[in-house]
């Protein structure tokens, strides 16, 4: 993974609404008129955040119709491991561009 992907899948999960969206999830799938309500918030607003969490790979969206024939879409969370470690941002940033030559690392 490249450090901006890397960076992206962190930032997208990085902000308390989609800490409060994938707990919501994390017990059951919803489609978005259902997870507003339970959040309180617009759906606008909602599909804002589903569409980085999705776009970073810890949600999956598909289309439903419902009984009456309206589409609707459900989300999930898609299982998921995050691990931030100095390990995991040296693999994430690389040797070659971590901020030190090799000179300066043998030095220490």
């Amino acid at each position: 993974m490249s450090l901006e992907e890397e960076i992206a899948r962190i930032t997208a999960v990085a902000h308390p609404t989609r800490y409060r969206i994938i707990a919501a999830l994390s017990a059951e799938s919803l489609h978005v008129s259902e997870l507003a309500r339970r959040l309180g918030m617009s759906r606008p607003l909602l599909y804002m955040h589903l569409q980085r969490l999705e776009e970073a790979g810890y949600l999956s969206g598909r289309l439903e119709l419902s009984p009456d024939g309206k589409a609707l879409k459900y989300f999930e969370v898609v299982p998921f491991t995050l691990t931030i470690d100095p390990a995991a941002i040296m693999a994430a940033v690389g040797p070659a561009r971590s901020g030190r030559s090799q000179t300066e690392s043998r030095k220490r």
